[in-house]
This record gives C-alpha cells, structure tokens and sequence, in this order.
C-alpha cells in the first residue's frame, strides 16, 4: 500500500493506521498496570518492563504492516530514512513506565509520522486516562474525538507550565533543577507529570500553556510535537529552533508565552555557569 503524504486523504489514512496501532497496544500495557510487572533496569531510574517490548513488538508487526515505513523504536531501536521527505515511524511502546510500574495513571503509547527530520502526524492513547489525541500538520488536532486548541493565556504569570528530569539527574548538574525552580517563582505553577508525550498533548490541548526538558530521544517527542504544531501551538529547542524532536532538548507552548519561556530559561543557563547542551 502507498500513501501520498503530501495530501489530506493520505495524511488522514496513515493518521487512522497510526491510531488504530495505538490503541491496541495500550491494550497490552493496561493489561499490566497495577499488575506489580517485573521490571529491569536500562539505567539507575530508567526502567522497562516485558509491557514495554510486548507493546513494541506489536506495533511493529501493525505499522510495518498497514503502512510500511522505517520505523525506530525505543526498545528495539531501528534506523530513520534517509532522505529530506522520507517517512519514518517512532515509537514509544510506553511512555511514562516508571508512573507504570507504580501505578500511576499518567502513562501512554505514541506512535509518530516524521518526514525526513520534521514530525508530521502523532496518535497518542494514555488508557488509564481514558484520553487519546491526534494530530497531522494542516490537518489540526483532537482529544477524543474532538478538535482541541492550545489556551489563550499570554501572560507567564498566570501560565501552567510542565517539566520533566533527565535519567542522570543524580550525577549531571545539567538537570533542569536550577530552571525548575526559577520558573516555578515566575509561573502559575509548574506540573511534572513523567511522561514527554502526554506532556505535550497537555499543552495541545490547553491544559499547560508551556512544557521544557532537555536530554530526550526523538520517539519521546515525535508524535506529540506534531500534535502540538498542528493544533497551532508552537515547539522548538532552546534556542528557538525547530530542531527540537531530533536533538531532543524541546520548548512547546500555545505560542503565546514562547518566547518568553525562552528567554527565562536562557536567564537561567546563563546564571548557572553550565556550558550549552551537547546536540
């Protein structure tokens, strides 16, 4: 089967294949959750459990399927198309496996479309939340079903604002908790909810109007920063580039705040005596 990325219909047929594999799969990890899984260590709080490959296992065999692109995933990694409009699929199997693993509701599979290195659609199921969204550039963004926006809040002092920590948070000053904690005095609030995707749907949707973190892998972000992007939010790397989904460091907003964001974080880098973040 072919699809012409370039057009609605295709775009919203290879969207229907991404969601429908979702969906199933958090079948399997819901399977699982409050189920005390066994789990192993990738790292010292990296962790993965047999949900996590099973999941993986099954969107490959479902995505190399019903539309057969390159895929990369987080457990069983893969290799990116070459080529500037090449399509690729990344997938996290289960994003948040450390809410997972303790029974923590905020966890979900995302499943994202990029062409060459810039996301095109997203689907993200969180099955204990009972939400999904979706989203292809030009084509807009849902939550259930129905089209979501980001907020209108311009103001950073009134703004709910989203974060998340590095894996080597216990050994790298480069752990985001000096931003935190700046941020945190300037903002409404700052949430943490350890999961990168649905952190970005949040901000697709107008629950946040802001989410940082540094130090992610592209399957983290893929399909949520094209659901942010096309809901009408805007998401870049620190810098304000939009590079963001492939060197892994992101700032996603309802646009509104962006470069105000921005500049706070660049306040506080530049306080804190860090060199700039490996790319």
């Amino acid at each position: 089967m072919t699809f012409d990325l370039d057009t609605t219909e295709g775009k919203s047929a290879v969207l229907a294949v991404a969601l429908r594999a979702a969906r199933e799969a958090s079948h399997i990890v819901l399977a699982g959750w409050r189920k005390h899984p066994t789990v192993e260590h990738k790292g010292a709080i990296d962790l993965v459990t047999d949900y996590d490959r099973e999941s993986e296992r099954f969107l490959r065999q479902t995505l190399l399927r019903d539309a057969p692109f390159a895929l990369v995933g987080e457990e069983e990694g893969g290799t990116r198309a070459a080529g500037e409009r090449a399509p690729t699929w990344y997938v996290d199997p289960l994003d948040g496996t450390t809410n997972f693993v303790h029974g923590h509701p905020f966890f979900c599979v995302s499943v994202g479309l990029l062409i060459g290195t810039k996301p095109l659609l997203g689907a993200i199921v969180a099955p204990a939340l009972a939400t999904e969204w979706t989203g292809a550039i030009g084509l807009g963004a849902t939550r259930n079903g129905q089209p979501c926006v980001p907020s209108e809040v311009t103001s950073f002092e009134e703004a709910l604002l989203a974060t998340g920590f590095p894996y080597d948070l216990r050994t790298s000053e480069d752990n985001n908790l000096d931003a935190f904690v700046a941020i945190k005095k300037r903002s409404q609030a700052v949430r943490r909810c350890g999961s990168a995707a649905l952190d970005l749907c949040l901000v697709a949707d107008g629950t946040y109007e802001g989410y940082w973190e540094r130090k992610l892998k592209t399957w983290d972000l893929a399909a949520g920063a094209a659901i942010v992007t096309a809901a009408g939010g805007r998401v870049s790397d620190f810098e304000g580039n939009d590079d963001a989904v492939t060197i892994g460091h992101v700032v996603a907003t309802n646009g509104r705040i962006h470069d105000t964001l921005l500049a706070a974080l660049a306040a506080v880098r530049a306080t804190s005596e860090l060199p700039p973040p490996l790319l």
